[in-house]
């Protein structure tokens, strides 16, 4: 009789253990808190893990460089708008209305601050158009930038317009444009750089295993659009120099004639390149977006599915493990019930 108490008692503990994995299983949903309790399974189940943790560390990465993206998006337009308004002004500027290349002037020189400005925008502490040197400003003094080394020459070629010069007039506002010399350029030692910002490509990020997506921009030079026409090569430097002619335009040199209108046509076509570059370089940023997101999706969906083999493998069937609690709560009242039985009849039996 002892001994059959005793094994009862045995099996009762058995079905105790087994109750209390089953009840913590219902609660969490998981076979169990160590890969051992897996089994076979556990080299898989760690390779998801891995594999899942890989993927979600793509999708923040590139969430990041979406964000950064989208607001060098409104920046673009911003300087596209401005480009715009401009080139539609150098349509009205003649020797007719001298008091409008007055006002024009004034707003030149406060569009060349604003343009400065929204090269210096930054994004989560990064400036957008610095290239890879993020912590300083791209345009080293934007409030001063209509009294840079590039406004003054600009203006000083300007003021000589007159006796059939105003292409070499035109070129020298170019070459001032093009000029990287510190003190002239408005643009920081890092981007004028040759062997360091100016050269380096395009900020970009590995997106997914051997794939690197380019989305970077730069303050003085073109990233991935090709300016065409009149140009210096630069959307920025096109825009810019365009401004400071414009800033530097007396409405006494209307009465230049064609030497005015001569320069006047170089700012406007200049300033037709600078929007046809800014809508090239949004859209082929806007390609870089596309492409970003595409390869997020595919990360996330594939993330899915990883969780779903995971899932399979370490948590359990919720039902069936409900049934199988419930089958064996049952065994452990049973078992008890049957060791009152037990010890009540050897106690009789004793008395007896």
């Amino acid at each position: 009789m002892i001994g059959a108490i005793g094994g009862l008692a045995i099996e009762a503990a058995q079905l105790r253990s087994r109750m209390e994995v089953l009840a913590r299983q219902v609660a969490d949903g998981r076979r169990g808190e160590l890969y051992g309790d897996v089994g076979p399974d556990a080299r898989l189940a760690i390779d998801l893990r891995g594999e899942i943790a890989r993927r979600e560390a793509y999708e923040v990465v590139i969430g990041r460089a979406l964000g950064r993206a989208a607001a060098a998006q409104g920046v673009l337009a911003e300087l596209s708008a401005i480009a715009e308004k401009f080139y539609a002004e150098t349509m009205h500027l003649n020797g007719i209305e001298p008091e409008r290349i007055a006002a024009v002037a004034a707003m030149a020189r406060e569009a060349m601050v604003q343009v400065a400005g929204l090269l210096n925008e930054s994004y989560a502490g990064e400036y957008l158009f610095g290239g890879s040197d993020t912590q300083n400003p791209p345009v080293s003094s934007p409030n001063a930038i209509a009294s840079s080394g590039m406004a003054l020459q600009i203006a000083a070629a300007v003021a000589g317009l007159g006796g059939g010069n105003a292409a070499a007039v035109a070129a020298a506002t170019r070459a001032a444009a093009l000029d990287d010399t510190p003190g002239v350029t408005p643009f920081s030692a890092f981007l004028s750089d040759p062997l360091l910002g100016g050269s380096e490509p395009p900020r970009d990020l590995l997106a997914a295993d051997g794939e690197r997506v380019s989305y970077g921009l730069f303050a003085n030079r073109n990233a991935r659009a090709v300016s065409r026409g009149e140009t210096t090569g630069s959307w920025a430097r096109d825009l810019l120099r365009g401004l400071a002619t414009l800033a530097a335009l007396d409405p006494a040199q209307a009465q230049l004639g064609d030497d005015f209108t001569a320069l006047v046509g170089t700012v406007r076509e200049g300033l037709r390149s600078a929007v046809r570059a800014l809508g090239e370089e949004a859209g082929l940023l806007g390609a870089a977006e596309a492409r970003l997101e595409a390869i997020r999706t595919r990360h996330s969906e594939v993330t899915v599915a990883l969780r779903e083999q995971l899932a399979a493998i370490e948590e359990v069937d919720m039902v069936e493990t409900l049934v199988r609690l419930k089958g064996t709560q049952t065994q452990l009242e049973a078992s008890y019930q049957a060791i009152a039985v037990l010890g009540s009849l050897s106690l009789a039996r004793f008395l007896g």
